[in-house]
């Protein structure tokens, strides 16, 4: 482990709220780590597009340290229930129960993290004029691949490449765990 094992209070907090919740498809605490890492070094609006249960916004929150806000969208109401419950007292942090969608209108946005489980939601096309010049994108849930093009299942990871390639920015995978990787992404 190359991090200490505590977690800020309100990672903690949201760990808490999402076992309340019966719901454990969170942010892994390696990508967590990354997050609050790069929220750091943000101001401006960020957003989360797949709330959950706001594991993944706690992250964020646990490393900002400007007057930055944080926007997050989640479609299942008992969900966004559950993540709004961490951020009550917060004015830095909006969670909204919608469609990521909703978001779209309140960027550009510094850091955008989102979910690689659907594809065709978080293609380039329909993410890169929604990050300022400069702006970050964190897309996690990826396993890692050591050949070009990458290949996942059988099969040429498209989103992967796409956003490897694409030259609106300037992209990496980073392996979070020897299971997992992210890609982060500048804007030009």
């Amino acid at each position: 482990m190359s991090a200490p094992p505590d977690l800020p209070d309100i990672v903690a907090r949201a760990f808490d709220v999402s076992r309340r919740a019966g719901y454990v498809s969170f942010c892994r605490n390696e990508t967590g780590r990354l997050l609050a890492t790069l929220a750091a070094t943000r101001s401006g609006v960020m957003a989360e597009y797949g709330t959950g249960c706001g594991v993944g916004t706690a992250w964020l929150r646990s490393g900002v340290r400007t007057e930055a806000r944080i926007l997050t969208a989640e479609l299942n109401p008992a969900l966004a229930k559950a993540a709004a419950e961490i951020f009550t007292d917060d004015p830095a942090v909006e969670v909204f129960q919608a469609d990521w969608s909703t978001l779209a209108s309140k960027g550009p946005f510094s850091l955008l993290f989102l979910d690689s489980g659907d594809p065709d939601s978080v293609r380039v096309d329909a993410i890169a004029d929604l990050v300022e010049p400069g702006g970050l994108v964190v897309l996690d849930d990826f396993t890692p691949c050591e050949s070009w093009p990458p290949i996942h299942l059988g099969r040429v990871d498209t989103l992967r490449e796409e956003w490897l390639t694409d030259e609106r920015f300037t992209a990496v995978e980073v392996m979070i765990a020897p299971d997992a990787s992210a890609l982060i992404a500048t804007r030009r």
